[in-house]
């Protein structure tokens, strides 16, 4: 068993994602949904935390609350001019800035905790308090950039913690690996030109944002190589995903020597999903945690930190957030994925399958040039 922490609080899922349908406002033709609002909320990760209570893994975990991150923490991702207009919409009763990103009253201070309990998380490891540990935040971040929230996202909760780690003299070298099924572009804008923070990002390409996380964006300036993506054509299973873990993923961070490693966990590459075409499941999640926590224990003493992402089927990111911390914590208590044998055996032919390690061959051969 490891130390394995576990960081939420209630009030993330109060988070109130405004008046759409899905992914369209409401207005004109566009009728009102019976259960209302975004794809993004709150049932997918209260009930993550209700399936840790049912299933007795909680008591195998060490659960943790969180300060907001403060100010000056924000303020080493966040420009001053965008936390301003953010504070001042969340006290007027909420409002939306950006793209997508809607919010309601006590918005902003929400946006902040949930940037507080990765930052917690990351200094808990760090310390040494914890082998490991679980950020159930909410709102997510990953497709925050500095000064334009999008994709549900409003404030950088890893880019937060990352910093507030290296300004506090915790860490200086870290690996962020974003498995969300969407493009992590909020967070490669914030660390394009920092040679010691890598940021790997495996998502679909061209679903979101249909204009970023093409391959050959590496990096700029002195962090020229030190952003990888890698972006899988729709219909990519649990193979695919784990060969890109294999030969892209792991030899990159190897390479990079991090003191930590810090993974964006998005479930939105399951198979159930439905705003993604991947055929990823539990086990995928699980499988590619253990990858990496092995990967941890060789590099950095283990020191690794998942932060919740996105994943939108409000039945199925449970069986799989589970399983990733079944892993982190090495505990005994499983939760039987209920779709195992469908999603086992509805994966890509042979043909098919060919077809997606030849892409992973090329990528691989891609990465092998300088940046």
């Amino acid at each position: 068993m490891r130390r394995t922490g576990f960081f939420s609080d209630e009030r993330c899922f109060w988070h109130s994602g405004g008046n759409y349908a899905g992914m369209v406002p409401v207005g004109g033709l566009v009728q009102p949904l019976a259960a209302g609002g975004l794809p993004e909320n709150p049932e997918t990760k209260r009930r993550l935390r209700n399936l840790l209570d049912v299933t007795g893994l909680i008591a195998d975990l060490v659960p943790q609350g969180a300060a907001p991150a403060s100010r000056d923490d924000l303020e080493r991702v966040h420009p001053p001019g965008y936390l301003d207009a953010f504070k001042a919409a969340s006290d007027a009763g909420g409002g939306e800035l950006g793209l997508r990103t809607p919010f309601g009253p006590g918005g902003y201070e929400i946006a902040a905790l949930s940037a507080g309990l990765a930052k917690a998380a990351l200094f808990a490891v760090l310390r040494g308090e914890l082998d490991n540990a679980y950020a159930l935040s909410r709102p997510p971040g990953h497709h925050a950039l500095p000064d334009f929230p999008n994709g549900f996202c409003l404030i950088n909760n890893i880019a937060v913690a990352i910093r507030a780690a290296q300004s506090g003299g915790l860490a200086k070298r870290i690996a962020v690996l974003d498995w969300d099924v969407h493009h992590g572009n909020g967070t490669e804008a914030v660390f394009y030109d920092d040679p010691d923070v890598l940021t790997i990002s495996i998502h679909q390409e061209h679903n979101y944002p249909l204009d970023t996380g093409e391959i050959d964006k590496r990096g700029t300036g002195a962090g020229a190589g030190a952003n990888m993506n890698i972006p899988l054509p729709p219909g990519a299973g649990h193979a695919t995903w784990l060969e890109a873990m294999e030969r892209l993923v792991l030899p990159a961070i190897r390479a990079h020597a991090p003191d930590a490693i810090v993974v964006a966990s998005g479930y939105d590459a399951a198979a159930a999903d439905p705003l993604a075409h991947m055929l990823a499941h539990a086990a995928t999640f699980r499988a590619m945690t253990r990858q990496v926590r092995e990967l941890a224990d060789e590099l950095c003493g283990g020191k690794l930190v998942a932060v919740h992402e996105g994943g939108y089927s409000e039945w199925y990111v449970p069986f799989c957030g589970h399983a990733v911390l079944e892993e982190l914590s090495g505990s005994a208590i499983t939760a039987p994925d209920p779709m195992e044998a469908t999603y086992t055996t509805r994966q890509p032919n042979a043909r098919m399958q060919a077809v997606f390690s030849d892409i992973i061959g090329d990528y691989a051969a891609f990465f092998a040039t300088p940046a």
